[in-house]
C-alpha cells in the first residue's frame, strides 16, 4: 500500500456561516504533495472538518495506507475514542440518546475511509505545524473567495 500523510483543516466564519476546507497531500515516496481546497456557503465549522477529510481520502486514487493529521477534537476523537463506533451501534444516537450531528458527512467519511487503513493524529491548531498552518490558510482563502464572489455576484 502506498503512504500518504494528509493534513486537514476547516475553517467558518459564523457558526453557521460561510465555511471553507482545505487539505494537504503528502507523498513521502515520491517527495510530491498536493493541496486541495473548497467552500460552502452556509456551514458549522465541524462540517468543513469533515468535508476537508472526506475529499482528501475521495482524491486518493488507490486504497492507502495514510496518517491523517487535524486540529479537530470532534473529528479525531469520534475515531480515536470509539464515538464513532458507538453512535452505529445506538441507531446514530449520542450517549445522551439524542440525534449525531452531521450523520449525513459521517456515513460519507466511512465509506471513503473504508478502501484505506488510517492513522489519526491530533494536533493543536495554530501552534507552528507547517502542514497543518497550511491546510488552514488553504481554508480561510477558500471561505474567503466564496464570500468575494457571492459579493461579487449579489445586485446593488
Amino acid at each position: 500500500m502506498k503512504r500518504v500523510d494528509i493534513y486537514t483543516d476547516g475553517a467558518c466564519s459564523g457558526n453557521p456561516g460561510p465555511g471553507g476546507w482545505g487539505v494537504v497531500l503528502v507523498y513521502p515516496a515520491r517527495g510530491e504533495h498536493k493541496e486541495l481546497c473548497g467552500a460552502e456557503p452556509q456551514t458549522t465549522n465541524n462540517r468543513m472538518e469533515l468535508r476537508a477529510v472526506i475529499e482528501a481520502l475521495d482524491a486518493l486514487r488507490e486504497p492507502c495506507e495514510a496518517v491523517v493529521t487535524t486540529d479537530s477534537r470532534y473529528l479525531h476523537d469520534a475515531f480515536a475514542r470509539g464515538w464513532l463506533a458507538r453512535w452505529q451501534r445506538n441507531a446514530w444516537r449520542t450517549a445522551a440518546r439524542k440525534p449525531v450531528k452531521n450523520k449525513d458527512l459521517w456515513q460519507r467519511l466511512l465509506h471513503a475511509a473504508g478502501r484505506h487503513r488510517l492513522t489519526w493524529r491530533w494536533t493543536r491548531a495554530h501552534n507552528n505545524h507547517a502542514e497543518n498552518e497550511r491546510a488552514d490558510r488553504l481554508a480561510v482563502a477558500a471561505r474567503r473567495a466564496l464570500v468575494r464572489d457571492q459579493t461579487q455576484d449579489s445586485p446593488d
